[in-house]
């Protein structure tokens, strides 16, 4: 985890210089592994977030406070009862474990003055946050570890709290240089340096032993067994400094993302063992960079969440259309043998007189075949030649009939399929709470979801999202597809400009021309935008087919946000989200 307690340590001091002294003003819950605390100063509101999600454990200040429940969970609101308008007195951190113990000064029901602490582990999958009591019990816990989940620790109301088992590590903070390299060159067996290192020292992430390792070696692997004493010598100088770094709490936040500026590892310091591979960005801050890093994977696993039973439906249906699919095609491709059946009845018409009573099988000249081939004809014993060559007749016409219907019933299963595909589509593009509810409501009109009973209040419309053209056209874009139906064929007028992903699901976005000839510039940046809300969001060149909004329309029954168009044609982009966010209006 990148996340080490060198980091932390520069964490806890960023709290500490903002908001020591500053009052509790709110707290919230957003979800059963996180907790954010709004924080009141005289200069400021800060907003403390407190994760303990297994692959995003963190405490930092946040710009991004997600969205609560209507009803708050038990331990919200009883932190809201024992620690609404508490000033934050302290923030402890026992050597560079990772973890932070946020001490608050409050008052109890007598009112009397109590120091109560709400202590954020980072442990992977095991983080939690505890809230203890001034006499060290614990009052109540994120996430309770009973007897059967640990017989080492247990976290549950009333017991003592007790810290995390200590490893058999060397502080950056306490030890010296020289026995952070003699506990290095005593490891028994050989191993990478890097591995050394992180077996070593406490509060140092895989990342900054990597770092270590390469600055040590110039680059190239190095092990404690091969090392000569130089590069001996260049460790210590390097790991001097990493102390002296922490100590001082005067690291610089960097963060490293790969060419598709995604993001992929961060630290105090500054990272160069990647070379051209990566981009380092520096950060002045690091609250700031954890915010950066970890926001849109959050937001995504949040969503997921809560978007679960969408899920579930969208997987069934589209499972159960797949199935029927495939065995009407098998039907279909039966029926593609249906002349077949009507040549038999054709040669027994043709043969009444010579076909003997009672056969099973007769051999009769094919004259629709050019050699004019003897064809094997099965016939049903009991039944006249006559009435065998009705039986095949009979078989033609249903099979005809079967290859109209299954035709029919195939295509309108395809259609069905695509539209399931848009709400997939749709669905992981959802960013909040009332974009789910505005798929929900879509689904509950098309009938895949039963209507809850009662009389139920819609979910008030956010709009299209709204950009602006670096030349001023406006452009808006649909978040779903019931809004994708209403901004094509309510909103946009008919010179408007109408662009969609070529044959990918994604949003109608339109540049509204007021009148105006539409520019190169401003086409391509729509373009841009219709890609980038698209499953086409990733890739690095992405059709995108445009034209008058005239030439769109709508078959009648289709489902929402499957339109027909004409008279386009098509560019090419590459999406881009800095691009995207640096246009958007709302």
């Amino acid at each position: 985890m990148a996340l080490d307690g060198a980091f932390l340590h520069h964490i806890k001091k960023e709290i500490e210089e903002s908001a020591i002294g500053a009052k509790v003003d709110k707290i919230y819950q957003p979800n059963k592994e996180e907790m954010v605390l709004s924080l009141r100063s005289y200069r400021e509101t800060y907003k403390l977030l407190m994760s303990a999600r297994a692959n995003s454990a963190r405490i930092h200040f946040t710009r991004f406070v997600p969205e609560n429940p209507k009803v708050p969970p038990m331990l919200c609101m009883l932190l809201r009862k024992k620690l609404s308008g508490a000033r934050l007195a302290a923030v402890r951190q026992p050597g560079l474990e990772r973890m932070l113990c946020l001490d608050f000064d409050a008052v109890n029901e007598l009112g009397d003055e109590i120091r109560l602490t709400l202590v954020m582990e980072i442990m992977g999958r095991y983080s939690n946050i505890i809230f203890v009591d001034e006499a060290g019990k614990i009052i109540d816990a994120l996430k309770r570890v009973d007897a059967e989940m640990s017989s080492e620790r247990l976290v549950l109301p009333g017991l003592t709290y007790q810290l995390p088992p200590p490893q058999d590590k060397l502080c950056l903070l306490t030890a010296s240089v020289p026995e952070m390299v003699d506990r290095i060159q005593r490891i028994p067996s050989d191993m990478e340096l890097s591995k050394a290192i992180l077996s070593t020292l406490q509060g140092v992430s895989p990342i900054v032993c990597r770092e270590l390792e390469h600055l040590t070696g110039h680059g190239n692997d190095v092990t404690t067994k091969s090392m000569s004493s130089q590069q001996w010598e260049r460790l210590a100088f390097f790991l001097g400094r990493i102390a002296d770094t922490v100590k001082n709490v005067d690291g610089k936040p960097h963060m490293v993302v790969n060419p598709a500026q995604k993001p992929m590892d961060f630290s105090f310091m500054n990272i160069e063992q990647y070379g051209l591979t990566a981009v380092v960005k520096p950060y002045d801050n690091f609250s700031v960079l954890l915010d950066a890093f970890y926001d849109e994977r959050d937001r995504i696993d949040r969503m997921r969440v809560r978007s679960q039973d969408l899920l579930r439906i969208l997987t069934t249906t589209s499972d159960r259309l797949s199935r029927k699919v495939n065995v009407q095609r098998a039907e279909l491709a039966h029926c593609a043998e249906r002349d077949d059946l009507r040549i038999c009845g054709d040669l027994i018409n043709a043969n009444l007189y010579n076909i003997p009573k009672g056969s099973a099988v007769v051999e009769l000249q094919n004259f629709y075949d050019e050699n004019l081939a003897l064809l094997k004809v099965k016939l049903n014993p009991a039944l006249s030649a006559s009435q065998n060559a009705q039986k095949y007749y009979k078989e033609y016409r249903k099979a005809r009939t079967a290859e109209e219907m299954l035709t029919t019933q195939i295509e309108q299963a395809q259609q069905e399929l695509s539209y399931i595909d848009t709400v997939f589509e749709e669905l992981s593009r959802a960013a909040t709470e009332r974009d789910l509810s505005e798929i929900r409501a879509e689904l509950i009109d098309q009938g895949y979801i039963r209507a809850p009973k009662g009389r139920q209040k819609q979910p008030a419309s956010m709009g299209p999202m709204e950009f602006v053209s670096s030349d001023g056209f406006s452009i808006l874009v649909g978040r779903n597809n019931r809004q994708n139906d209403y901004l094509t064929m309510k909103q946009a007028n008919n010179n408007d400009i109408w662009l969609h992903t070529k044959n990918i699901p994604g949003s109608h976005t339109i540049i509204s021309t007021q009148g105006r000839a539409v520019t190169e510039t401003a086409l391509y940046e729509a373009a841009m935008l219709a890609a980038f809300h698209s499953r086409g969001k990733d890739s690095s060149k992405v059709p995108v087919d445009y034209t008058e909004v005239r030439n769109v329309s709508k078959p009648q029954g289709a489902k929402p946000g499957m339109v027909i168009y004409v008279n386009y044609k098509t560019i090419y982009v590459a999406p881009d989200a800095a691009f995207t966010d640096s246009r958007k209006s709302n």
